[in-house]
């Protein structure tokens, strides 16, 4: 009998029939991969550039919000002066007759306070009267100012406000002017120029570019200064002669704007790069504020971010993709070897077959022996064949098992891995970072929704408000100047349901400007008694009035100081204006309720505020 052939080795190299496949699979497997890779860098790219701009267009929006809240406080600062100066008796007396000179010395101060660029007062024919730059080379008293738009329109509506160049000065500035009204008519107008260079200078922290323009799209103000009085589109040719004729912008050439607009994105010449832009209008004025922000760097960073992460993603994929080619390839390999030995076996127990069928021909006599000697001889044979088989088999198998153990492994963690990948949107150890970088937005959002709240124009009818959400709301502004000072408020218990009549933004603001006094006082001179600093907000109801106290336990006043606590252009303090208390005041008065204050030295003070109770 011929020896039994040996189980075929999977590992070993094939010949013959069982030849290995041609190459191209693996040709194209290299092809599909890398049309993948491609793809998916470009697609990240492109998703790149798409979050940078918005999250640099999401910057630019903070900082435009930021930038009218900075503009914003300087106009409505400037805005008080002349209503209130309007109803000065010494510039009645003085449009009246009396002596103008008395005026110069007093409009010189309040310019210096109110850090106004000029002050001056024109009678009903135009002409500069007083100014608070009486004494200097280029005083505007005796000056003509009956062209400019804002004399005509002040005396014909009451009040204006013009944006121009100063045709003394040559310096851009904002003119806000109130009409001053006597008994029997107009008797002149109170102009106060702003100029504007310590908003410039605060816009330049907020990074990029912030400039300002008016209706007509023409450049007022800028922290680029060689964008002034340029336009964003050509002007029509009348529209440029009535400026000419004006002298709004003197000789300005109102030349276009050196952009250069691609699709969301602007070009500046001069500045390099490109910018994300953001359009806002600013309340309470015809003007817009645009933020241009550098975005080429956010959107290189972005773009190698997310194609790190795709490839990250694609190498595990190919990865697998490969080695599961390779398995397929090597099981079609073993099938045609088992194939080979199989075919080999049959030919050889055929051989053995016909050798025995000759030998019991020769050996008739013995041929019962013989037969059930050869039954005997095949049924072995059958099982040694079946045995073999099972052998194979175990082997196959055992081999096959061992073999994707393995990879199992690493496809199993390869999936913990991209699972990973896609709930984080970052490779392994970027999740921290990313965690952090969230926490920071939601807080400064806080405080930006909180001073954007605060900043917003408090207009409207006097309407229920809940006094809980006012209280909160001013000592959530005041709170990191209450941690400085190591004072801890104590306030009443506020039900949540009870309204007063006004407007809360105002509302806020008043209680901001008593507490913040109050912080101040107590910071100033130690409390009465050598006790701790105190500050309390009570509430209490009277009827249909609501009751609000702030009290604190500082220096106090004398009489004479709380007699004019409520007179403008009065203060206590070193560097006070004297307007907080009367703004805070006529607001109340808006509300239809009071404010009033009682002091004593060295016991404190205590504002009062009286509001009428919502129905």
């Amino acid at each position: 009998m011929a020896d039994a052939l040996p189980p075929a080795d999977p590992d070993a190299p094939l010949t013959g029939a069982s030849e290995p496949p041609a190459r191209w699979p693996w040709l194209v497997f290299a092809a599909i991969a890398l049309a993948l890779v491609a793809v998916a860098l470009v697609s990240a790219a492109n998703l790149g550039r798409s979050r940078a701009v918005a999250g640099v267009r999401a910057q630019a929006e903070n900082a435009a919000t930021l930038a009218i809240a900075v503009l914003r406080g300087e106009l409505e600062k400037q805005r008080a002066v002349p209503l209130i100066l309007a109803r000065d008796p010494d510039v009645r007396r003085a449009l009246a007759g009396g002596d103008p000179h008395a005026l110069d010395t007093k409009f010189s101060a309040i310019a210096r306070e109110t850090r106004a660029s000029v002050i001056y007062l024109l009678d009903t024919r135009g002409v500069a009267i007083a100014a608070s730059n009486w004494d200097e080379p280029a005083s505007f008293v005796g000056s003509d100012y009956s062209f400019r738009d804002y004399y005509r329109k002040a005396m014909a509506e009451g009040g204006a406000e013009q944006f121009a160049l100063g045709t003394v000065s040559n310096r851009p500035g904002l003119y806000i002017t109130s009409r001053v009204d006597g008994a029997a008519g107009p008797l002149g107008v109170l102009v106060v120029k702003v100029e504007f260079p310590q908003v410039e200078a605060d816009w330049k922290a907020l990074g990029g570019q912030i400039y300002v323009t008016d209706r007509r799209g023409v450049v007022l103000l800028s922290t680029v200064e060689a964008w002034r009085f340029h336009v964003e589109q050509p002007l029509p040719p009348a529209e440029v002669a009535e400026i000419r004729r004006s002298l709004q912008f003197g000789a300005a050439p109102l030349a276009p704007l050196p952009f250069t607009r691609r699709g969301d994105l602007v070009e500046a010449t001069g500045l390099g790069g490109r910018f994300v832009e953001a359009r806002t209008a600013v309340p309470t004025t015809g003007w817009t504020l645009d933020v241009l922000l550098p975005v080429d760097r956010a959107i290189a960073t972005e773009r190698a971010g997310l194609q790190l992460i795709a490839a990250l993603l694609l190498m595990p994929g190919l990865g697998l993709a490969a080695e599961l080619m390779r398995r397929r390839r090597r099981a079609q390999a073993r099938r045609l070897a088992d194939a080979r030995v199989k075919a080999e076996l049959e030919q050889r127990v055929e051989a053995r077959t016909a050798e025995l069928a000759g030998a019991n021909a020769r050996l008739m006599e013995e041929m019962a022996e013989r037969a059930r000697a050869q039954e005997r001889l095949s049924d072995a044979r059958e099982e040694l064949a079946k045995a073999n088989r099972l052998a194979t088999l175990g082997q196959v198998s055992a081999g096959v098992a061992h073999e994707i153990n393995q990879p199992l492994a690493a496809i199993r963690t390869y999936a913990e891995n991209a699972r990973a990948f896609l709930k984080r949107g970052a490779p392994e150890g970027a999740e921290g970072a990313l965690g952090r970088i969230v926490g920071l937005t939601e807080r400064v959002g806080a405080i930006t929704d909180t001073l954007r709240g605060f900043a917003r124009r408090g207009d409207g009818a006097v309407e229920p408000t809940p006094l809980a959400d006012a209280i909160s709301g001013a000592l959530m502004i005041l709170d990191a100047p209450l941690r400085q000072s190591g004072i801890r408020p104590v306030v009443t218990a506020i039900p949540a349901e009870l309204r007063v009549m006004g407007r809360r933004v105002e509302l806020e603001q008043v209680l901001v400007n008593l507490m913040r006094n109050a912080i101040e006082a107590l910071a100033g001179a130690p409390p009465a008694h050598s006790a701790a600093p105190a500050l309390s907000l009570g509430v209490r109801m009277e009827g249909h009035e609501v009751v609000i106290t702030v009290t604190d336990n500082g220096p106090g006043m004398s009489e004479a100081q709380v007699a004019g606590l409520f007179t403008p252009f009065r203060s206590s303090k070193a560097k006070g204006l004297g307007l907080g208390l009367v703004i805070c005041q006529d607001i109340v008065a808006r509300f239809g309720g009071t404010l009033t204050a009682a002091c004593r030295p060295g016991e404190g003070c205590v504002f009062t505020i009286v509001l009428r109770r919502a129905p």
